[in-house]
């Protein structure tokens, strides 16, 4: 069972009632859903800007978390039940995820855009800067689960009930364009909010008003959006990215996130409100082969964190008649919901390193990536790992594209955490890392951590999603939804 828009956005507010975000914010938060409160016209950013948040956050830390999480393979679906054995399927249909589309759009994009809005007006550049960032994060995960979306005539409301469809590349470029507007701003400006230290940070849910983490926020994204065009725009990437190295900018050290969540119906973290308090039971996804087999060939510690034991006992990917007794997937309350990881920031940079300038502090970065991935599985020590000889030491003597693929392996490491598994299943569709298996995982040769094609899927032996399909709410209201594109094809910046 799906929580359903509503339910899963009053979960948002209650995290903000938690966090001591302004009263009023109350009323503010649901003007989608009811007359009698005021209209977005009537909002601040000071309360519109956390409602959004919250939009995003639903969406991708519970519906899309679990997604990525299963078609990265870190965990399936328990053989004692079938509440997501649609997506171990891959049988996502058009009737499915709706909310998620939903929660992005109306919650998210349409109050950001609101917030933009209000804060160009008043030359607050602050507000500016926060919901440009997070408008343009909240887009890409659309078009890259959708490819094509209504964006530049989008969020019109009744003045445009039929918006178009806009290419994925430029929507991108869009989305960079605004950003480098909201960066070049002047943040010294008496018309700024002040946010931290002051009553307004608890605005702020991911940086509590540190502009000079949104604006490392920004870069990142930034490069994150660059490094995606690489097999398709190769030389826009490469300018993009040399120009922000030229420049000096700096990225991301911690991690962009939602943290303060609480053990309590409402105040939790969203994907464990809905696989574990919504669902009544905690033991719905359980522990892959595929993950496991990786994490044990590797002797790496993390095992216990994700799932209990150093030895736990795991299930095909999509196997239903696999074992009732294989390890819970590990989950908490109070986890966090990451929009982009300090780990994640270092591999985007090692990345970036190695394709551009002949590896040059590559492995420096891509041990920080290591290193802070093993931090936040619990404190866990990553150097004698990445020291010469450990089982993730960097390849320096390897290929580009050795490199390359033990950057990106060690992000599907680092993803499990914090809800962030749609990220690795974007990272493994543009690079095509972690490798897909010839053979499924209970075969003699099975290499581990190598994707599987789970048996039973409906779209073919051999064959993966690359793609959500468009979901009903939009097909049905929208004249100029395109057709109806298979869950195989790849969006436009894919390997």
């Amino acid at each position: 069972m799906q929580l359903n828009t509503i339910k899963r956005f009053f979960t948002g507010l209650a995290v903000l009632a938690l966090l001591g975000t302004v009263a009023s914010c109350k009323k503010q938060l649901d003007i989608n859903y009811s007359p009698n409160n005021p209209s977005l016209d009537q909002g601040t950013p000071v309360l519109l800007f956390p409602a959004a948040v919250i939009g995003t956050m639903a969406s991708t830390g519970a519906d899309l978390a679990i997604v990525g999480g299963i078609w990265s393979e870190y965990y399936t679906q328990s053989a004692i039940a079938n509440q997501y054995i649609y997506i171990d399927n891959y049988n996502v249909k058009t009737s499915d995820l709706n909310n998620q589309y939903s929660l992005l759009y109306t919650n998210g994009l349409k109050n950001f855009q609101a917030v933009i809005d209000k804060a160009q007006a008043s030359k607050d550049w602050n507000f500016f800067l926060m919901g440009t960032v997070m408008k343009a994060y909240t887009a890409q995960v659309l078009v890259d689960l959708y490819d094509k979306i209504p964006y530049s005539e989008a969020l019109q409301g009744a003045n445009n009930l039929n918006p178009k469809f806009d290419d994925g590349y430029t929507i991108y470029q869009s989305l960079i364009s605004s950003i480098d507007t909201a960066l070049n701003k002047d943040f010294t400006a008496s018309t700024n909010t002040k946010l931290a230290g002051s009553d307004n940070a608890g605005a702020d849910l991911v940086f509590k008003g540190d502009i000079t983490q949104w604006k490392a926020f920004a870069n990142t994204l930034k490069l994150k959006l660059y490094l995606r065009m690489t097999n398709v725009h190769n030389d826009v990437a490469q300018a993009g990215i040399q120009k922000m190295y030229t420049n000096g900018v700096a990225f991301l050290t911690t991690t962009a996130a939602v943290t303060n969540f609480t053990d309590a119906p409402g105040k939790d973290n969203p994907m464990y409100e809905q696989n574990v308090r919504q669902l009544n039971t905690p033991d719905n996804l359980r522990a892959s082969r595929t993950f496991v087999t990786w994490l044990q060939s590797n002797g790496d510690p993390r095992i216990t964190t994700f799932f209990g034991s150093a030895n736990p006992v795991a299930n095909n990917q999509g196997d239903a008649a696999g074992s009732g007794s294989a390890a819970v997937f590990k989950q908490s309350a109070v986890d966090p919901v990451v929009f982009i990881s300090g780990a994640e920031s270092n591999f985007l940079q090692a990345e970036a390193r190695v394709r551009y300038y002949a590896s040059a502090g590559a492995q420096a970065l891509y041990n920080g990536g290591v290193t802070a991935a093993f931090t936040d599985a619990g404190g866990l020590n990553a150097a004698p790992f990445i020291a010469t000889g450990g089982a993730y030491a960097f390849p320096t003597a390897g290929t580009d594209e050795q490199k390359i693929e033990a950057i990106i392996v060690q992000k599907w490491a680092s993803c499990v955490s914090g809800c962030h598994g749609i990220e690795a299943f974007f990272e493994r569709n543009r690079t095509g890392y972690p490798r897909s298996s010839p053979v499924y995982s209970d075969n003699i040769a099975y290499v581990p951590g190598q994707i599987v094609s789970t048996p039973n899927n409906v779209i073919g032996t051999g064959k993966f999603p690359k793609r959500l399909v468009y979901p009903n709410n939009e097909v049905s209201t929208n004249s100029n939804a395109p057709a109806l594109v298979p869950i195989t094809t790849p969006v436009w910046w894919s390997k």
